[in-house]
């Protein structure tokens, strides 16, 4: 069973929406329901969830100063 949507969107969007239909050689009606239906579908389960936590980062900042620990290491590294 499918249902008619109508939508309004802004200028930019639907010539963005068109000119990806012409590269794929698709109406923008059939792109836009392929775009629609990846944004709504649930999220695949992540298989490494399980292991969120499961080891000591010995911090809790890691994730906004990633680069600095990563750089870090990598000189750590060079100079041995």
């Amino acid at each position: 069973m499918s249902h008619p949507l109508t939508l309004d969107v802004p200028e930019s969007l639907y010539q963005s929406l068109v000119r990806q239909a012409e590269e794929s050689g698709q109406p923008p009606e059939v792109l836009a329901v392929q775009l629609l239906t990846t944004a709504t579908q649930p999220e695949a389960e992540d298989p490494l969830e399980a292991f969120i936590g499961a080891i000591d980062s010995r911090g809790s900042d890691w994730a906004d100063h990633h680069d600095a620990y990563l750089g870090g290491a990598v000189n750590d590294t060079m100079r041995r």
